[in-house]
Formats: C-alpha cells, sequence, structure tokens
C-alpha cells in the first residue's frame, strides 16, 4: 500500500501517522488562514478536544506547525514549509491578523529582520504579527 502525501509529510518530520493526524494535517493543507483549536473543534465534531491538541502539540514539537498569538485571544497554528527548521532567528516571518473575519495569514516570504538584543538575552523565538484588514475585508 502506497503512503499518502500527509502520511510521508507526517513521517519526515519522525511523527507516526494516525488517522487524526493525517485528518488534521489534510484539513491545514486546505486552510488558507491559521487555524485555531476551536476550529479544528468545530470541523471535527467527532473528535476528542484532547486528541486535537495533542496532535497540535506533537506538530508543534517536531516543527511540522508553528504558533501564533494574535488578537483574537486564542493560539492559531500554520503548517511550516517542508524546509522549516523553527529556529530563531532565520524562520520568522511577518503574520497578518484581519480584524473584521479574525483570520491569521502567514507570509513567510517576508521575513522580520534579526534584532541585536542586549548581552545575555537568548531568544527562543519571535512573533510578529499586523493587524488590519485582510485583502477580502478591504474590498
Amino acid at each position: 500500500m502506497e503512503k499518502s502525501d500527509s502520511e510521508q509529510r507526517l513521517q519526515s518530520r519522525s511523527i507516526q501517522p494516525t488517522a487524526v493526524r493525517t485528518m488534521v494535517l489534510d484539513y491545514m493543507i486546505e486552510q488558507k488562514a491559521a487555524v485555531s483549536l476551536a476550529d479544528l473543534e468545530d470541523h471535527f465534531s467527532r473528535s476528542d478536544r484532547t486528541t486535537l491538541y495533542r496532535t497540535l502539540k506533537t506538530f508543534l514539537e517536531h516543527g511540522l506547525a508553528h504558533q501564533i498569538h494574535d488578537e483574537s485571544g486564542s493560539a492559531k497554528y500554520a503548517l511550516c514549509a517542508e524546509n522549516c527548521t523553527c529556529s530563531y532567528p532565520d524562520d520568522l516571518h511577518v503574520h497578518f491578523y484581519c480584524s473584521s473575519c479574525q483570520n491569521t495569514f502567514c507570509f513567510t516570504e517576508l521575513q522580520i529582520p534579526s534584532f541585536n538584543l542586549p548581552p545575555k538575552f537568548q531568544p527562543d523565538h519571535g512573533n510578529f504579527v499586523i493587524t488590519g484588514r485582510c485583502a477580502n475585508c478591504a474590498a
């Protein structure tokens, strides 16, 4: 039996493919904006909240997804590029939060410049969010 693209993508990040992990990955691939745990709960109404949360946590721990804190008050999750190492500052990019539709978008082509922090400050990750109205809401 041939592996699906999602199963291969999971395994490339050393994640054991399960039915839920594969379904969540497929769902996230289809989305144009980052998703929240509530979005997953709405879409997978028969799935347990804890299972969905653990799936997202596994994706984060293995660099398959990254977490975004925007003005919505809920963490959002977006898939990383296949060559992403989730290392600071190499994989930092701009996120855009639409205050009208509450969607959050990754702009991986817009890199965040590195900052010269004071001595002994050791950054692990960074989050850069611009708030405004997306192209659909501004039209």
